[in-house]
């Protein structure tokens, strides 16, 4: 499986990193070993002093397409789960100012929490799921669909002209503002609505 991840999708988190608005949805990757399951402890890695967290809805493929056109797009998946995008901002950040690609801010090993997913069927709209994180009890980060440049429809469809998706791959649709450093000992609590899918510490 792999993990396909869209950047800058939210307008309020482009503007705290000062990033420019996407007129397409800024796609980028992480491997499977990237993938942290089962509330499993993220462990905080020596190479970087600046790991931000970065809530998101995760989309679970249930099934190959390429070339798909957004009015079929919700086909190809059938349950939204919460995960987090961990990101080394310092690595990013250097990356960026030499023009490199910055995988390794992105894609380490652990950085791609993922907890409990829920069947589409138990939405009532796909543009309308509120989600939100708490570290330490403390609300961080909340978002809502509607909040989205690119609703889950447009990314799948944009996302599968590069890249056939398969079963079983995820795709992280983006995260709203509020991102912060981590540290060791924090607990990182994810919910959609009021269901705590989830709850893990960094060690």
């Amino acid at each position: 499986m792999k993990v396909i991840a869209i950047g800058r999708n939210y307008a309020e988190h482009i503007e705290e990193l000062n990033n420019e608005r996407p007129t397409a949805p800024v796609v980028f990757l992480k491997p499977d070993t990237a993938v942290l399951k089962n509330n499993a402890p993220f462990y905080h890695p020596d190479f970087s002093q600046n790991i931000h967290h970065e809530v998101e809805l995760v989309l679970k493929v249930c099934k190959e397409g390429k070339h798909l056109q957004p009015q079929f797009a919700h086909r190809y998946f059938d349950e939204i789960g919460i995960g987090i995008d961990f990101t080394a901002r310092d690595l990013q950040d250097a990356c960026k100012a030499k023009g490199l690609p910055w995988e390794i801010a992105k894609a380490f090993n652990g950085s791609a929490p993922v907890g409990s997913f829920l069947p589409v069927s138990e939405f009532k709209s796909m543009n309308d799921i509120n989600f939100h994180l708490l570290i330490n009890g403390e609300f961080k980060q909340k978002g809502n669909t509607s909040m989205m440049l690119f609703d889950f429809n447009a990314i799948i469809a944009y996302v599968s002209q590069f890249f056939t998706l398969k079963k079983g791959d995820l795709i992280f649709t983006g995260t709203p503002a509020g991102v912060s450093k981590v540290n060791i000992g924090d607990r990182l609590e994810a919910f959609i609505e009021d269901q705590k899918l989830l709850d893990f510490e960094i060690k």
